[in-house]
């Protein structure tokens, strides 16, 4: 439930932070046209962008008689969990890893690498397609491309602001004596907006792998094969980095597929691996 309010308090400060922006620009009329762009934006990921980012790792669609075991396994969790069948892929690229897409549970789809099918037991593999479904359940896959793409919008609106800034915005403020104030101040915002928009949509992303780690546990009941699942991935997925990976699709993935630590690790799309795998031994442990 926190999670969940969590996501809600975030979506809301992104979309917040877009109409400022807008009304930085264009006051009153900036906003309208802010929002508008970003309504525009939601159609399109709403209706493609599960058919773009399969081609772009190059899934195929798999069935029961190509691929049994898998195809039988991601059907019985389906049951399990009250969901529709998904499109099932497999992703030639030996990194292990797996994600769900889709605009809702009656258009959904699963992809899994060849890697992740190498290299997991049966039991933590079920683990990880029980997190993917989570995803479909809790519509993770629509709120996830929402915050992306309010949070792609208000970057762009970033860069009109600065180049609206070096060529002049604010110079008739100016003449009135206020002009470096205003001139500050829209740069201050096309600056930060950007990032603390990023950094909000990371803490979505974030929110969403928690509750999806703990809906998954209960789908599959095996809470300690999906954590040790998380821990082999999290391992391997460094030392096999995944082909084309790209940062606007990384949040998809169960396991972040870009490598860096350091101070990359703060503009994470997922949360710390030993956090995650604490809450989920900490499910197994409690009293059923």
């Amino acid at each position: 439930m926190m999670n969940r309010f969590k996501t809600t308090i975030l979506l809301s400060l992104l979309t917040i932070l877009l109409v400022s922006m807008g009304g930085a620009i264009g006051g009153q009329g900036g906003m309208i046209i802010a929002f508008g762009m970003a309504a525009v934006m939601n159609f399109g990921s709403y209706w493609f962008s599960d058919k773009i980012v399969l081609k772009m790792y190059n899934a195929q669609e798999i069935t029961r008689e190509v691929h049994p075991s898998f195809y039988g396994m991601v059907e019985r969790l389906a049951g399990r969990a009250g969901l529709p069948m998904p499109k099932v892929y497999i992703i030639p690229d030996d990194s292990p890893n797996a994600f769900a897409t889709g605009r809702n549970p009656e258009h959904a789809a699963v992809a899994a690498t060849e890697g992740i099918l190498r290299i997991l037991t049966p039991d933590e593999l079920e683990g990880v397609m029980a997190h993917e479904l989570a995803h479909v359940k809790n519509r993770d896959i629509l709120i996830s491309t929402i915050a992306a793409t309010i949070a792609g919008a208000i970057s762009m609106i970033g860069n009109m602001l600065q180049w609206g800034a070096m060529f002049g915005a604010g110079r008739g403020d100016d003449e009135e004596g206020g002009g470096a104030g205003g001139l500050i101040g829209t740069l201050v915002m096309a600056i930060v907006a950007p990032i603390a928009a990023m950094l909000i949509q990371m803490a979505v992303s974030r929110s969403r792998e928690y509750l999806a780690d703990a809906s998954g546990a209960e789908i599959c009941g095996r809470p300690l094969a999906l954590a040790g699942a998380l821990r082999k991935l999290h391992n391997a997925s460094q030392a096999i980095p995944l082909h084309d990976a790209r940062p606007a699709t990384a949040h998809m993935f169960i396991v972040n597929p870009l490598t860096g630590g350091g101070m990359m690790s703060l503009f994470s799309t997922h949360p710390p691996m030993e956090e995650r795998i604490a809450r989920l031994e900490s499910l197994a442990n409690r009293p059923h």
